[in-house]
């Protein structure tokens, strides 16, 4: 069943990435299983991932990280998904060598593959205007509760 959508403040209160590091604009609607963001961020001077004046598109693997944060809270108990840690990458194609000269939105699609309690895996798409610009699969575990 797909939810609504949800604005920049509701995905901040959910997500452990704060001020200019909360990278998505939208969640544009949710599964159980999947979601799908949007982000302008890419094309602001001031943001944070920014190196030489330019985003590489290696930047967008954060882009993703957050839209699986916000998933992983939007399917949980309801609370602020906590901060995890990468632990792999795998089958990262970058099809461009950066996001910041796109004019258009960014669209980020990330698909669980599998879920446990404190680890998951997704799959993840980052496009724009139809162009796909990187994909790839991450895997995240969640620290243990103090």
């Amino acid at each position: 069943m797909l939810k609504p959508s949800l604005d920049h403040a509701a995905i901040a209160a959910r997500v452990p990435h704060a001020g200019a590091m909360c990278l998505l604009d939208r969640a544009e609607r949710w599964e159980d299983d999947s979601i799908v963001c949007h982000a302008v961020s890419h094309r602001d001077p001031a943001n944070p991932l920014r190196r030489a004046g330019m985003l590489p598109a290696v930047s967008g693997v954060e882009y993703a990280l957050q839209a699986m944060a916000l998933h992983g809270a939007l399917t949980g108990d309801g609370a602020a998904q906590p901060a995890g840690y990468l632990a792999s990458l795998r089958g990262v194609t970058l099809a461009v060598a950066r996001l910041d000269d796109r004019q258009a939105d960014l669209r980020i699609v990330a698909t669980a593959v599998a879920r446990e309690a404190r680890s998951f895996i997704y799959a993840f798409q980052i496009s724009a205007a139809g162009q796909v610009l990187l994909s790839g699969q991450a895997a995240v575990i969640l620290p243990e509760a103090a």
